[in-house]
């Protein structure tokens, strides 16, 4: 065997020798991820004067918003309620358009109630029983509403408060064919507009 030869066979052993110990090494354990540090919440930022005030001024604006909102619910909440109270149904004779006296109290709660409340405007509504034509009965119920507006323009109420609408028979709040039932259904409505 010559020199390189057996250089060569124990760089060979040496090789194997080392590649069979590192092949039998057990692994080193990974170390586990160290845990993450939990971190102080970051002091709160020190408000200089013109931070402050600016603060101060938008939580002032905030709350008379919402006073502001709370006073217009209040507004509708008493309008609704007075509306309720002041728009009732007045009734007529058979086939009349004439403001009978009992009503005319009632017509003077409306009248109050638009005084009181001068950007409001109401809708009045003709209305007659089921006896006669459609054509007929849409025209009384016309001259009812027309007949209301006026009254409540002489109790100082102006035209411009109000739209007339008929509906003649087609709204009926009682469907018995009497007297009893006829009687409620021969009205001027209001609502609200």
């Amino acid at each position: 065997m010559n020199h390189s030869t057996s250089t060569t066979s124990a760089l060979l052993a040496g090789l194997i020798l080392l590649g069979v110990g590192s092949a039998c090494k057990k692994p080193e354990p990974i170390a586990a991820a160290p845990a993450p540090v939990k971190q102080a919440p970051a002091p709160a930022p020190v408000m200089n004067n013109q931070d402050a005030k600016k603060r101060q001024d938008e939580l002032e604006a905030a709350r008379k918003a919402e006073e502001a909102r709370r006073l217009e619910a209040d507004r509708q909440a008493a309008l609704h309620r007075a509306a309720t109270a002041a728009l009732q149904d007045i009734h007529f004779d058979y086939d009349k358009y004439d403001i009978k006296a009992e009503d005319r109290p009632q017509l003077q709660k409306i009248s109050e109630f638009l005084r009181a409340y001068p950007t409001v405007r109401v809708e009045i509504q003709g209305h007659c029983d089921e006896r006669g034509t459609n054509e007929y009965n849409l025209a009384l119920g016309n001259r009812r509403a027309a007949a209301t507006m006026e009254y409540l323009m002489a109790l100082g109420s102006p035209d411009k408060k109000f739209t007339l609408i008929s509906y003649g028979k087609e709204r009926p709040i009682c469907t018995e064919g009497n007297e009893a039932c006829w009687s409620k259904n021969r009205r001027a409505h209001f609502e609200l507009k």
